[in-house]
């Protein structure tokens, strides 16, 4: 298939409607754990996802490269990275100027080089956004559940009052992205029970679990008995399976019992002490890691918190690459090195696996990889002249960082290697999503041939069963 025949925008949206009305369709699933000695001994019982939406540059972050200062008639084919490199708790690890915190904390943790993304013919954010939280190439005819729908499934609640997949920070509302964004955070064949408990704005985490202001008690429990026999009326119902039907009504009872639940105040980040808030208050990401520690103490069993991806903001850097990772990297930096330690004052850094993960990285020259050729998206010119063209701009699949603590995985540990000249492609020990994910799976005790079988077609958590897990990466 040649690259101009790969999906676009609109028929990716097609296709992934299609596969949400066949799960609604598909009847209730049959598990299996893998074959027989295949299930590994867990090390970890939760996971926090912290996604860099939008491209992270890995020789910007966490794989930096030799530096070049900024100056005016700079070659671009010069830049590798713009920022210089620090050093880190761990004597062989260096990282990227201005996540001194994260450097900080490093010997805690393992980072992975060589993680390298799949080609999907066309780099569109929303596709390799569902690439990686499904572990399945797009466009499908089944909906494919998100990694943390397929966690609460085969794990369930570690505490029945708190909702076992929650994401937090991605907005919808006034996101030219929405739809694509929707595709993938959802239990798709699982069931509406597994899908994520959604908190946009974590400031206001503490309205999702209550009434609206101004409305009683008594007045809300009946608005809840209505919108429950709408729901009775709704699509899912109508023309989806019993099994999806009792799935839905089971995520909408399980959201109303929180209500109820002293675990609903974990929610509130107003009760976090103020020198504790102020460490994380560096934005929504940081507040989100906030609410995550908190949840985590509740016994969340998944939640993802991003940095939000919105076309051209964030680490969506098609321009002004190098001034924009300067604020991106101070919305980060504190707040996840004190989720780390917070987490192991509180002894559940080591049942907690922490990845710091992004769906490709950035170049300024290199648009995908150089063996993979597709076309230009951002016009780069041979010499820089302007700060906005200093920092990297073009999607790159060929490398990425992942970041890696607690939950089992080595300390102060580095593995894979990428290149130190452009290409700075992975070199060594690659690892793909599909690996990645049968690594985490692993460090969950969960096989990465764990399948739903639906109306006689088998659905693994890695993609056909065929993840390995990179046992190195574990401790």
């Amino acid at each position: 298939m040649s690259i101009n025949n790969f999906p676009n925008r609109r028929d990716f949206l097609k296709t992934a409607s299609a596969a949400t009305l066949a799960a609604l369709a598909a009847g209730e699933p049959t598990f299996s754990a893998g074959a027989q000695g295949d299930t590994p001994t867990a090390k970890a019982d939760a996971v926090i996802v912290l996604w860099m939406g939008g491209g992270m540059a890995h020789t910007e972050t966490f794989d930096p490269k030799r530096h070049t200062p900024f100056r005016k008639g700079l070659p671009a084919n010069e830049v590798l990275s713009t920022f210089p490199a620090i050093d880190t708790a761990v004597d062989n690890i260096k990282i990227s100027e201005g996540l001194e915190n994260i450097a900080s904390v490093m010997d805690r943790g393992t980072l992975l080089r060589s993680h390298y993304l799949a080609d999907l013919g066309k780099i569109l954010h929303s596709r390799h956004q569902y690439h990686w939280h499904t572990g399945y190439e797009p466009p499908l005819t089944v909906a494919a559940p998100h990694i943390g729908a397929w966690i609460a499934s085969a794990l369930g609640p570690k505490n029945p009052a708190v909702p076992a997949f929650i994401d937090i920070g991605q907005r919808y509302e006034g996101n030219g992205e929405a739809e694509e964004l929707k595709a993938f955070q959802t239990a798709g064949i699982l069931g509406s029970e597994f899908g994520p408990f959604r908190v946009p704005e974590p400031t206001q985490a503490i309205e999702t679990v209550r009434p609206p202001a101004g409305m009683s008690i008594k007045r809300f429990r009946n608005r809840y008995q209505t919108y429950r026999k709408l729901l009775e009326q709704s699509p899912v119902a109508r023309h989806g399976s019993d099994y999806q039907r009792e799935s839905l009504l089971r995520s909408l009872d399980n959201a109303y019992k929180l209500l109820d639940s002293p675990a609903a105040q974990a929610f509130d980040l107003s009760l976090e002490p103020k020198e504790t808030y102020a460490r994380y208050n560096t934005g929504r990401f940081g507040l989100g890691c906030l609410l995550a520690r908190r949840l985590i103490e509740q016994g969340a069993r998944f939640i993802e918190v991003t940095t939000e991806y919105i076309p051209f903001f964030g680490w969506d850097t098609h321009d002004n690459g190098h001034t924009r990772l300067v604020d991106m990297k101070k919305s980060i930096d504190a707040p996840i090195s004190q989720l780390v330690r917070d987490l192991e004052q509180r002894g559940l850094l080591e049942s907690t696996l922490i990845v710091l993960a992004s769906e490709f990285s950035r170049d300024m020259l290199v648009e995908g990889k150089p063996d993979k050729p597709v076309g230009g998206q951002v016009a780069q010119p041979d010499t820089i002249d302007e700060l906005k063209f200093y920092g990297m701009h073009r999607h790159f699949t060929g490398a990425s960082s992942v970041l890696m603590f607690g939950g089992g995985v080595k300390q102060g540990f580095l593995y894979g290697k990428t290149a130190d000249e452009r290409p700075c492609t992975s070199i060594e020990n690659p690892v793909s999503v599909t690996d990645l994910h049968a690594t985490i799976y692993r460090a969950l005790g969960i096989s990465p041939q764990h399948k739903a079988t639906i109306e006689q077609r088998p659905f693994f958590v890695t993609k056909d069963g065929h993840g390995q897990p990179v046992t190195d990466l574990l401790g």
